[in-house]
């Protein structure tokens, strides 16, 4: 009897243990595939490295040997929540140059090969958002997206693993802890911050999207291989300016333009669609009359005299010339629009197949450095009916790209700024190399002499003999080499006329030393101090602006606002060009300040800019004591000099 209860009790232990394990094995219908395990409620992320081989030149340098890598991110949605737009950013620190990157966009570059060594940050494409598993019954194709990438990094050797720094999710309302590593794999989960408010996840698309310069990109009609899109651009800085505007981007699967209202095409080449798959698969299409077929189409505004024309013009905010002005100056004309058909190829043939380009940038003469993001998704524009009835039409879908003003590194700026004041008779001239030089080796790039005011009338070549001139007069040392030029199209004098104990003035003077004429300018003037007591401008429109702070907005006066391109001299021997020229008196009063003096830093702006772009300023100020060190201590002509200071200040 004993005996027959163990065996029992053995015997259902046994089923117990199986029953359990059963529940424990998940069991897959014909045709499903198990989800990788992962613990994590979040945003997984992982990198793997991959392999890498050895790349010429083969150097005995070990830090500087180069290597073809490979390398595999993932990003997994693991959580409830769908991921829209995702971003990732991968801590590239071995020097990496990436050359290829699939299923993403790099948005910190313009093109590939890049280098990436400081790190970067890819966004999804054409797999924009990642839904949850919840939502899609586990589709790992729908909730993961993969990124294969291929490079070459430096320094290195095996078995070492050249990993980054960090992985991380970008995306606002996220939260990632340091990567655990193990050999040559990372990862991440990133969890949602819980002190970020909750958004709402059960809408289609993002919202509207805000920045500098907004574009928006709507196909208004859509057909099997071809589709009507309209291109918006929105200026919504209020310093932000275009002029003679170039845009382009980057088509990725094969489209071409056919035709173009409101815009043209800087080159109209049809060849990659003759020989390419775009003539095998339209083999009854006149590529003669198409407008291009550039993969990197730059297109740019048509001239106000086409406005009305039936075939390219008649599209609302078109064609003026490439400007786009900033809301402070005119609203209607901050926006620009024109219309393309486009035309699709395999295997993107049905209507609702729509994708639209990527690595958008644009461009003006002497204007702000814009750049610009990824293109996202987003709601439906609002169209109003055209016959006037109370409803609206949605566009059949929507993208919008952000493009931020950047500010310009030393050297790439397109204009300059030079300072003067009455208490020295000597102008601190536009940095050399303000806006760049391509070679050095017979100038100086780092040195600065002081000129006669004179000077500034004339080109830079006519300059050299009256700067070293003045530089005997005034003992000043004269640097071996001589300063290189300045190399800008325009540039702003600002000179302190006067300061006195109830307020201050001073003269700015714009000059155009390049080959295009300037319709409609405008002058930006930031003074961190002295700004907000600004009064008035003469010969100028003057605002003073709440945004940014303490700046001073000039416009030419109606029949004053057009700064003509340089010209031929009156004495062509002496003087070969002379530059577009125009001229204004600012006043501010001191009534903010109280009793206070000024002190010169404050008379001078900390930020100057023209067309919006934000001018070079020289690295140093007019002396007050110069004036007085120039009279050598002479008793009566030194007394006379700080007399006249002493009574100019107080």
């Amino acid at each position: 009897m004993g005996t027959t209860m163990v065996f029992l009790y053995i015997l259902l232990s046994t089923l117990a243990v199986e029953v359990v394990r059963a529940q424990e094995v998940p069991i897959y219908s014909s045709g499903t595939k198990p989800l990788p395990k992962i613990d994590c409620n979040g945003i997984f992320l992982t990198y793997a490295f991959e392999s890498r081989v050895k790349e010429y030149p083969y150097l005995k340098n070990v830090t500087a040997q180069p290597w073809a890598f490979k390398s595999t991110a993932t990003i997994t949605n693991a959580g409830l929540y769908e991921l829209k737009n995702w971003k990732i950013f991968i801590g590239f620190q071995n020097d990496e140059i990436l050359v290829s990157a699939s299923n993403a966009v790099i948005t910190d570059v313009d093109e590939l090969p890049a280098s990436v060594g400081n790190g970067t940050t890819l966004s999804g494409f054409p797999q924009t958002d990642l839904k949850t598993s919840v939502l899609t019954a586990g589709d790992l194709d729908q909730i993961q997206a993969k990124v294969e990438m291929k490079g070459s990094l430096f320094g290195i050797r095996p078995p070492g693993f050249p990993m980054p720094k960090t992985i991380k999710l970008v995306n606002d309302g996220y939260k990632c802890p340091t990567p655990y590593r193990k050999g040559g794999t990372m990862s991440a989960c990133c969890v949602r911050d819980l002190k970020v408010k909750v958004k709402n996840t059960t809408i289609k698309f993002l919202p509207r999207l805000k920045g500098d310069m907004v574009i928006t990109y709507d196909v208004l009609q859509a057909y099997g291989n071809n589709y009507l899109a309209q291109v918006t651009m929105d200026n919504r800085h209020p310093l932000g300016r275009l002029d003679h505007w170039n845009l382009t981007w980057e088509w990725k699967r094969g489209e071409f333009i056919d035709s173009l209202r409101g815009a043209y095409t800087r080159r109209k080449d049809t060849s990659q669609c003759m020989y390419g798959e775009a003539g095998q698969y339209y083999k009854d299409l006149d590529f003669s009359r198409v407008m291009t077929c550039e993969k990197r189409p730059i297109i740019g505004d048509l001239p106000p005299q086409r406005e009305k024309d039936k075939d390219v013009g008649n599209i609302p905010f078109c064609c003026r010339n490439g400007t786009l002005l900033p809301t402070t100056m005119n609203e209607t004309k901050s926006k620009s629009v024109f219309q393309m058909q486009v035309y699709k190829m395999p295997p993107d043939l049905n209507r609702t197949a729509l994708y639209p380009p990527e690595k958008w940038r644009i461009v003006g003469v002497v204007n702000p450095q814009y750049k610009c993001g990824q293109i996202i998704r987003v709601d439906p524009t609002e169209f109003p009916d055209p016959g006037g009835l109370q409803t609206v039409s949605l566009a059949i879908a929507t993208w919008q790209v952000v493009c931020n003003i950047t500010r310009p590194k030393k050297g790439e700026t397109r204009c300059c700024a030079s300072f003067s004041a009455y208490y020295n008779d000597s102008v601190v001239p536009c940095s050399a190399c303000a806006c760049g030089c391509t070679n050095t080796r017979r100038c100086n790039a780092k040195e600065q002499l002081l000129l006669p005011p004179e000077t500034l009338l004339v080109p830079f070549a006519n300059r050299t003999d009256k700067a070293v001139i003045w530089a005997k007069i005034k003992h000043f040392k004269l640097p071996r080499p001589l300063p290189c030029p300045d190399n800008c199209r325009v540039s702003v004098n600002w000179h302190v006329s006067s300061n006195h104990v109830n307020g201050w003035a001073a003269h700015v003077t714009l000059f155009n030393w390049g080959d295009i004429d300037f319709a409609d300018w405008f002058v930006a003037v930031q003074l961190d101090i002295t700004g907000v007591g600004f009064q008035k401008a003469y010969s100028f429109n003057g605002t003073l602006l709440k945004e940014p702070n303490a700046t001073v907005f000039m416009t030419g006066l109606p029949g004053l606002n057009y700064l003509v391109a340089k010209t031929n001299g009156t004495h062509p021997e002496r003087d070969p060009k002379v530059p577009g020229k125009q001229q204004s008196v600012l006043s501010f009063h001191k009534k903010h300040l109280g009793n206070r003096p000024t002190v010169d830093r404050e008379l001078f702006p900390t930020k100057l800019f023209f067309n919006g772009e934000e001018c070079a300023l020289p690295s140093i100020l007019p002396e007050a004591g110069a004036a007085c060190a120039a009279a050598n201590f002479k008793t009566l002509a030194f007394l006379a000099c700080i007399t006249f200071l002493f009574i100019s200040f107080f």
